[in-house]
């Protein structure tokens, strides 16, 4: 089983983690330079926003992502997804769902009426991940150069 926990942004296994996943980015971004910006950790600190770390039977960080607080949108308070990085040797086991759905789990905890987030078209499984957990494609709200695609989801109200 897989678990999640919060961090900050720049303890040293969430700042491993988001090392690795720039590098990977960086080794297969097409076409150009990719750049990576390290996260402020005030916007992840809550409740601007959050940053969870995905931890195995072991006790091993395996992955991260958070979600931070940006200006409001058309349905309202707006949260943006960032940096949902799963290690490639436990892929396929489903830790994506988990780490997505407690990252819409904190937002809805702050009356968040919207996710948001941005991608590359070359992120398949990434893109895969989104529409199963019902994002659908919006315009684009954010001049991200490292994104080709936006996804946006209502969410209801905290019950």
């Amino acid at each position: 089983m897989v678990s999640l926990r919060p961090a900050p942004v720049d303890d040293p296994t969430a700042h491993e983690l988001l090392t690795e996943y720039f590098g990977m980015r960086a080794e297969s971004f097409p076409g150009q330079a990719y750049r990576t910006v390290f996260p402020d950790p005030a916007s992840f600190t809550p409740p601007a926003g959050v940053f969870l770390l995905v931890v195995d039977d072991d006790g091993r960080a395996v992955g991260c992502g958070g979600i931070r607080r940006i200006p409001e949108g058309p349905h309202g308070a707006r949260y943006e997804v960032k940096h949902l990085f799963l290690r490639p040797e436990t892929r396929g086991r489903g830790w994506g769902r988990v780490l997505l759905a407690g990252l819409e789990d904190a937002a809805r905890g702050w009356d968040a009426a919207e996710l948001v987030l941005d991608t590359h078209h070359t992120l398949e499984a990434a893109g895969s991940l989104y529409a199963a957990s019902g994002f659908t494609a919006i315009a684009p709200y954010n001049d991200n150069a490292n994104a080709t695609r936006w996804y946006g989801k209502v969410l209801a109200p905290a019950v």
